[in-house]
């Protein structure tokens, strides 16, 4: 088995940690607290990103997994991480994914894409996965997205100005507008590969406001504060689950060397990517019976766990 050298480091650099002091607690009152918050964590986000460790892949997707599943339930839908994670690996080929996977497939291709905001980019996650008709107003959206990118104003402003100019022009696009404030974001960060953030925090109580508590809308009152707080958690959340799956991937990338398996090293690297692998997947290499018999071999090392709790039609992830 091969596995590429940046795949065994010996002593990765430890995750950053975004420090207790700009982690939101409370109530914060001020814009410009909140403002401080989000560039301290995402401060720490930035240095995580630019170490790409070779698990970025199944941390990006996990966390698009986490987002998609906010969004679902913004829609009136009850898919959890879990059914959603079935919907997409458990589906058939050609299959219709539904409406809440779609929202996971857009999700999904954030995480797994190059940035950018123009209309070739953000056209066909609007059309396919949105269920959007795309017409002049978004697209003269897109257009300011280009120009905000060459803006000197701060990232995440920039990214709740754009978010809240999508709902203004149409308010059915709302979760575009999230979708799109973490691309520009990361395009103003300079990040390779967006990271899905602002979505996943709706359903915080950053995002709640008066006795009722009624959500906050894009342009909304308080709703620049709103995302600077969402912004700040979500990177927190972000680093937090990094140092988790670090943790797992050096347990993984530990025990690869005593795998036997032809093909197993393909393995190691899925499960390093992607939010989880099938217990039935099969290559050239390795038969889908030899892949259950790694993976078993896997759990028993601790290398891996397996993410359905059911018997069969396992996934396995780390």
């Amino acid at each position: 088995m091969k596995l590429r050298a940046d795949l065994l480091l010996v002593d990765p650099p430890p995750v950053p940690k975004v420090p207790v002091w700009a982690r939101p607690r409370g109530l914060v009152l001020h814009d410009a607290d909140a403002a401080y918050a989000a560039g301290a964590a995402l401060n720490s986000l930035d240095n995580l990103v630019r170490q790409n460790p070779p698990w970025a892949g199944a941390w990006r997707q996990r966390l698009a997994l986490r987002n998609a599943a906010v969004a679902a339930n913004l829609t009136g839908r009850r898919e959890d991480e879990s059914a959603l994670r079935d919907t997409h690996y458990l589906r058939g080929a050609g299959d219709d994914p539904g409406p809440s996977g779609h929202l996971l497939m857009a999700w999904r291709r954030l995480a797994n894409r190059t940035t950018g905001c123009d209309a070739e980019t953000v056209r066909p996650v609007a059309e396919q996965h949105f269920g959007l008709q795309w017409d002049d107003d978004l697209a003269e959206v897109v257009v300011n997205a280009e120009d905000m990118v060459v803006s000197s104003r701060p990232a995440p402003v920039l990214a709740a100005e754009i978010a809240a100019a999508v709902y203004r022009a149409r308010p059915d696009a709302e979760l575009l507008g999230f979708w799109l404030a973490d691309m520009l974001l990361a395009q103003k960060f300079r990040w390779p590969i967006p990271v899905p953030l602002l979505m996943g925090q709706v359903a915080s109580p950053v995002f709640k406001s008066g006795e009722n508590r009624r959500r906050i809308r894009p342009g909304g009152e308080g709703w620049g504060r709103a995302v600077f707080l969402a912004y700040a958690t979500g990177a927190a959340e972000a680093c937090d689950l990094g140092a988790e799956l670090a943790q797992r991937a050096a347990t993984l990338t530990a025990v690869a060397p005593k795998l036997r398996a032809k093909g197993s090293g393909d393995v190691i690297k899925l499960l390093l990517s992607d939010d989880a692998v099938p217990g039935s997947w099969s290559s050239a290499k390795l038969s889908a019976r030899g892949a259950r018999r790694l993976f078993d071999r896997l759990g028993e090392l601790d290398a891996v766990r397996e993410l359905s709790g059911r018997p069969t039609f396992r996934l396995y992830g780390l």
